[in-house]
Parts: structure tokens; sequence; C-alpha cells
């Protein structure tokens, strides 16, 4: 875990040589924990037309997905895991992360839930509507020589309106929207959503 709020290049730097010394043997397989100054990453499906507003940074990324938004209150979670010795199945390991993240929910007594049709972790929102659904966490990974890196952004006290410059994840529906532990009326700490994240990554991935 870094303290404070990491330049995302120095994260990406830090990813990039562990992956490689992971899969070289020359590493242990690392989570990294960190906070970003607000900036949109895009992912390799991201389309140009889902970027609304270049408010922040905007950083070109090798992992999947579309545009997403970090920054300050926002726990990313960098995943470096040598899945040559655990299972080298890309979907098992894409529901290992729903889990973790579903599980980490659960510690606040919230109930997370995947759609195939949509990537990331989404929470009810009958508050808003019927059939109205937010994203709590989204998930973005790639693997190199079975290594993974990037990983997933849990929604704990960001500023929401920083989303609206972006169309999160490629979604335009209105019943879709995004969300946080704080949103959802939970005053959770970042160290309270460490200890939860930590527990569930146990459960799901063993110590």
């Amino acid at each position: 875990m870094l303290d404070g709020l990491t330049d995302y290049k120095d994260s990406l730097a830090f990813m990039e040589a562990r992956a490689v010394d992971i899969a070289e043997g020359r590493a242990s397989e690392c989570v990294l924990l960190v906070e970003h100054p607000p900036l949109y990453t895009a992912g390799t499906s991201a389309k140009a037309a889902d970027l609304l507003e270049a408010r922040f940074p905007v950083f070109e990324t090798g992992r999947g997905g579309q545009y997403t938004y970090h920054g300050p209150g926002q726990r990313v979670a960098y995943v470096m895991l040598d899945l040559k010795a655990r299972k080298q199945d890309v979907r098992a390991f894409v529901s290992a992360l729903e889990a973790w993240i579903i599980g980490t929910l659960g510690e606040f007594n919230i109930r997370g839930f995947t759609d195939p049709e949509r990537v990331g972790v989404w929470v009810n929102r009958p508050d808003k509507g019927a059939g109205y659904e937010d994203k709590i966490a989204a998930i973005g990974i790639r693997l190199r020589k079975w290594v993974s890196f990037h990983g997933i952004a849990l929604n704990v006290e960001p500023n929401l309106s920083h989303f609206n410059a972006i169309v999160p994840c490629g979604i335009r529906e209105q019943r879709y929207g995004v969300t946080s532990l704080f949103d959802l009326g939970l005053p959770v700490t970042m160290e309270d959503a460490d200890v939860a994240l930590k527990k569930a990554f146990v459960r799901v991935f063993g110590e």
C-alpha cells in the first residue's frame, strides 16, 4: 500500500517491472493498493465519443475495457498474480476478481452483483426507480506471460461528479449510474475498505 496520491505513470512502471520479475521467477506476487489524483484511463476498447470532456489527464492503457475514472476516495488495487501457478483461465480469473469485490461489499452488508452484459460490480438502486442499478467497482486487467496486472477500482468516497465527463465503460442508459460506499450511506474510511479487501482477498485467492 502506498500512502497519499500516487502518480499513475509511477504505478504503471511498477506494475510493468513487477510483472516481468514475477514471470521470470525473480519476485513474488503482489497486490498494490493506491489512490490516484483525478485522471481518466482508456482501455483497449475505448471509443473517442465516450470521452465527453478531458477534464483531467487522460492515459491510454493496455488493460481491457473502455473509459474509467480514478481519483481521491477510490481504492485502486493493482493485482499482479501468476496464473501459471494458479489457473490459466482468464474468465475464471475475472470471476475471482468479481467475487473478491462482492465479498468486500458483503463485509458492509451490501449486496453486489455482476451482469454478463456489463463489466464490473453493481448494486441495485430502488431509491432511484425500478430497474436502476449503479456500478460501485470497475475491473480492467491485462495478462503478459500469464501474469496479471492492472486490476480493480472500488468507489469508497470519490467525487462522483468526476464521472460525468466520460461514459463509464461505454454504458449510456440512464438507469445505469455510478455510486460509492459513501453515496450508499456508509461513511467507510479507506482503512476500513482495506481491511475488508484483505479479508475477502484471502477467502478468494488464499494467503
